[in-house]
């Protein structure tokens, strides 16, 4: 089995539990062990070389049975662009502040290695959002595809965008305002509920396009099929606005026009056996608890 892993480079208060946990993976008979280049020189400071451990870089190519994803929810969301067309399961181990995406923690070691070995876990295919336009988009947007949400808003606190959506074809409306998330079902609990946005259940096939601060009593989050095509015209005074894609951002000048659909491909998210969508609310986001 080979697994491939992926993290970031602010673990030094972990680093104990990261060899360990790296330690006992490489000596696994069964397991076949590669970090990323990057993470792997910054592992190195931290922790030391550990034997049986390869190392790759993703620019040359690389294949796996499973992909490691261990920081927080943005380091998962960075892992799932870059790995995502090649669907590898991806699980993630949370040493960021809430990982929500995450499917467990650096204490679970001696359970966990069992699980990956054993393939004690399952699989949920997430379906991913696209970003095309009508020109070519800057270099420094390094991905178009999402997990979690594409936003448009406006760039200058002083002037409101308008986003005119076209769903198939058909003009909806037109958003005055800060601007508009177009959420997955993953990312429905991430920016689109802090904005007001309902959350979806992982396997629902949808999106949800909620307004930012719409300047209108009767604008509100609708969901929509995620076969359909969301094409979107942006109006401003500046004649600009920001494109980001799960967090990778850039500024676009309001010539440009927008499509987004589904992708051709999903992140296929590993999850432990144990673990629902309604346990993952209740513990990590607080659903239903009452403070008192």
């Amino acid at each position: 089995m080979e697994i491939a892993v992926f993290g970031n480079n602010y673990q030094s208060s972990y680093a104990s539990q990261l060899r360990d946990f790296l330690s006992k993976l490489a000596a696994t008979p069964s397991i076949r062990l590669k970090i990323e280049k990057s993470f792997s020189d910054y592992l190195s400071g931290i922790i030391g070389r550990i034997d049986g451990m390869e190392t790759f870089e993703i620019t040359a190519g690389f294949d796996a049975d499973l992909v490691l994803s261990i920081g927080g929810d943005g380091t998962f969301l960075h892992t799932a662009a870059l790995i995502a067309p090649k669907e590898i399961p991806m699980m993630g181990i949370n040493t960021g502040h809430l990982g929500y995406l995450a499917a467990t923690r650096l204490d679970q070691t001696p359970h966990l290695i069992n699980d990956i070995v054993e393939k004690n876990y399952l699989i949920e295919d997430r379906a991913m959002l696209t970003v095309e336009a009508n020109k070519t988009l800057p270099s420094k947007l390094s991905i178009t595809a999402a997990l979690n949400e594409i936003v448009i808003q406006r760039t200058d606190l002083s002037n409101l965008i308008e986003v005119s959506a076209f769903i198939d074809g058909c003009h909806m409306t037109s958003y005055l305002g800060d601007g508009l998330i177009i959420a997955t079902p993953t990312g429905s609990t991430a920016y689109n509920l802090s904005a007001g946005g309902p959350i979806l259940a992982p396997n629902a096939p949808s999106w949800v396009m909620t307004p930012m601060a719409p300047h209108s009593l009767n604008i509100r989050p609708i969901v929509v099929d995620y076969n359909t095509e969301i094409r979107l015209t942006i109006k401003s005074r500046s004649q600009r606005f920001t494109l980001s894609v799960d967090g990778h951002s850039v500024v676009l000048t309001t010539d440009t026009e927008l499509r987004i659909g589904r992708a051709p491909y999903v992140t296929r998210l590993v999850r432990l056996i144990n673990q629902t969508f309604i346990d993952t609310l209740r513990e990590k986001l607080l659903w239903g608890i009452s403070p008192r």
